[in-house]
């Protein structure tokens, strides 16, 4: 039995090494051939002169703010009834988490036609960054469900009973005990539903279009976004600038990453002040 434990001890250090290995050879890799390709010119210039990517940097935040804006509170707020209302039991529990755990495993295309069919067709919006936006939200909200509830069922009941012992509410308790506890938790499901937004192609391709020259003038306006631009540049022989604007791409979901872990430590700290 030693001998297996010692077996599978090794196994993992190995699957480690190899997954940080990995990790490091793409970082590495993107790094040293995009860096030297970053220009001025490429990151604010005007695209009438040469191939630029700010109006794709534009474009990747707004898709961000509306996908997030629109997932993130409908998302925790279903993962809280589900587990602190309805104590995660029962049929329509079951039914929910078969139902988002079957959508965060459908491919991007099929949510691509989803928004193509309803935005683009259905309503007559054409091409839009709020059609895509919305598409985006509807992709990411099951992960940010099924996240969030897994991070409060890692909450101590304990917790929760002191809470109602010393006369809180269920709502104060929520929000005073259960989530700051397990901010951490619904923060990374942020930042994992966030950095899909970030690095989508194939929904934004059916949903807001491929316009990489112009900035989007209102949310209804086509547009694009730092993936659009990488497929763009790639497929129609632009090798250097698809390098630069994977560099940014990379740089900016390190960015949105650090932004996010910093916030949920906020908004612990400020909490459990409070409570002080």
């Amino acid at each position: 039995m030693k001998k297996l434990y010692s077996i599978l001890k090794y196994a993992c250090i190995i699957a480690l090494t190899v997954s940080l290995i990995s990790l490091i050879a793409v970082v590495a890799y993107v790094l040293i051939n995009g860096v030297s390709k970053l220009s001025f010119d490429l990151l604010f210039g005007d695209y009438s002169a040469s191939p630029s990517i700010f109006p794709a940097f534009i474009g990747t935040l707004q898709l961000v703010g509306i996908a997030s804006i629109i997932a993130v509170p409908i998302g925790i707020a279903s993962a809280i009834f589900l587990v602190e209302y309805t104590g995660n039991k029962g049929r329509f529990v079951k039914i929910v988490q078969v139902a988002t755990e079957t959508l965060a495993g459908i491919p991007s295309i099929v949510y691509g036609l989803f928004g193509y069919l309803i935005f683009v067709v259905a309503f007559g919006w054409g091409y839009s960054m709020l059609g895509g936006g919305i598409t985006l939200a509807i992709m990411i909200l099951p992960t940010i469900v099924r996240s969030t509830q897994e991070s409060l069922l890692s909450v101590q009941d304990g917790l929760r009973e002191g809470s109602y012992a010393l006369g809180a509410s269920k709502v104060r308790t929520i929000f005073k005990i259960v989530l700051p506890s397990c901010a951490s938790g619904i923060v990374t499901s942020i930042i994992l539903a966030i950095g899909r937004v970030v690095s989508e192609s194939a929904v934004l391709i059916l949903t807001v279009g491929m316009v990489v020259n112009k900035v989007p003038e209102t949310l209804m306006s086509p547009g694009t976004s730092l993936a659009l631009d990488i497929y763009y540049f790639a497929s129609h022989g632009y090798p250097n600038e698809a390098s630069a604007t994977a560099v940014v791409l990379l740089v900016f979901v390190v960015f949105l990453n650090l932004l996010a872990s910093f916030i949920g430590k906020m908004i612990k700290k400020s909490t459990y002040g409070d409570a002080k």
